[in-house]
């Protein structure tokens, strides 16, 4: 869905409609983690409701610059000891100084918005972030060999690519391939609604 203005910060529907079920699998896969990273906060919705509903959790948000604004204004206003200020964090810049020693990694919505090719720098990156055993939860719509799951599904993906060839939904097992070259193996693929999943990636030691 397309982000509206409500009060004076950016507001996605979409995020409030899935925040309740992302959550409830987030208490699980994350129950052991300590310090969350989380990369494309966009409106911090689910960075709010996340560390709200995961004290024992440090919640790192992040985005690119053009998004740290709103950002940063809606995660001083919740005020939430466990939910630091936004740190900047673009994937395409390598160059960039690394964020390290983070348990956990959460993305929503996010790998049909960058190109593939940044994609795949999200997943080589992972080893700035993660310390050796981590968990990475992935939240968004998927392909499953090749294939649509959905017409609305379908009717999405055309969508973003009349706004962008380079977006577009991603084959599922194109993403657990580069998590396996990360280090990381599938552990749950969660059915989530509106056609939407969950995939659970943890990486251990050794």
């Amino acid at each position: 869905m397309t982000n509206a203005i409500q009060g004076d910060l950016p507001f996605s529907q979409a995020c409030e409609n899935n925040k309740a079920p992302i959550l409830a699998l987030l208490q699980q896969a994350f129950a052991n983690c300590r310090n969350v990273l989380e990369v494309g906060s966009g409106t911090g919705q689910h960075a709010v409701h996340f560390a709200a509903g995961m004290p024992h959790l440090n919640w790192q948000a992040s985005d690119q610059a053009l998004y740290l604004p709103d950002l940063t204004q809606r995660l001083r206003r919740a005020a939430l000891p466990n939910l630091p200020l936004p740190l900047l964090l673009d994937i395409r810049d390598a160059a960039a100084p690394t964020v390290k020693g983070y348990d956990a990694v959460f993305s929503a919505n996010t790998l049909h918005i960058m190109p593939w090719p940044v994609v795949q720098q999200l997943f080589a990156r992972l080893n700035d972030f993660c310390t050796a055993e981590a968990t990475l939860c992935i939240y968004g719509p998927f392909n499953y060999s090749g294939r649509f799951t959905s017409d609305s599904n379908r009717a999405f993906d055309a969508s973003l690519k009349s706004r962008d060839p380079a977006m577009g939904i991603r084959d599922i097992a194109a993403v657990v391939a580069l998590a396996g070259a990360a280090g990381f193996s599938l552990q749950q693929d969660h059915s989530m609604p509106a056609n939407n999943r969950l995939l659970q990636f943890l990486r251990t030691a050794g």
